[in-house]
């Protein structure tokens, strides 16, 4: 599965023009120069800096802000954004979720690859025609990823291909599983 969206893509909008997808968040201040650290959730971890210009939404609050600059440094990334020159600015964006309208994304081309944000709202039915719900987001575990379906309950779906998903048809909104619906 392709995982430039990461675990914590979310629809912010409806329609393909309008789609938004969370690629990270500001989580502290590096320096004095006011260098930002980045909790990224691209694979791999820096290529979120190729994504500018970035989107910084708090609740209530959106700005776009250019990418100077930007390397990883440990399991963080770090990047110097225009208009963020002093430890005090970057202060003032901790928190903010770094979003890109989906459109900007580049198009899968794997068998099986897709990006969370979208398999998010996706019915899952079993291939015995057996509906178990809708996608409500996706997560990683060092094993495989992982599909949480709600349904009549909650249910975690591991994400391999041609093992349990067999198909997925974005047109029709809908995901076939080899899944114990009892399971």
């Amino acid at each position: 599965m392709s995982d430039v969206a990461g675990t914590g893509s979310k629809h912010l909008a409806e329609g393909d023009e309008r789609r938004f997808v969370t690629l990270g968040r500001i989580s502290g201040a590096h320096g004095i120069q006011g260098w930002v650290k980045v909790h990224s959730e691209t694979s791999p971890r820096e290529n979120i800096i190729e994504y500018s210009p970035w989107e910084l939404r708090w609740p209530g609050r959106c700005e776009q802000r250019k990418v100077k600059a930007g390397r990883r440094q440990g399991k963080v990334v770090i990047a110097k954004l225009e208009a963020c020159n002093d430890r005090s600015a970057a202060e003032a964006l901790i928190g903010a979720e770094i979003v890109i309208p989906r459109s900007r994304l580049p198009e899968t081309t794997a068998p099986g690859e897709y990006y969370w944000v979208d398999l998010e709202g996706l019915q899952v039915r079993t291939i015995d025609g057996v509906e178990l719900g809708r996608i409500d987001h996706l997560f990683e575990t060092g094993a495989n990823d992982v599909i949480v379906v709600q349904g009549e309950r909650e249910r975690l779906v591991p994400y391999i291909w041609e093992q349990v998903v067999h198909e997925v048809d974005l047109d029709a909104g809908v995901m076939l599983v080899d899944w114990d619906p009892d399971f």
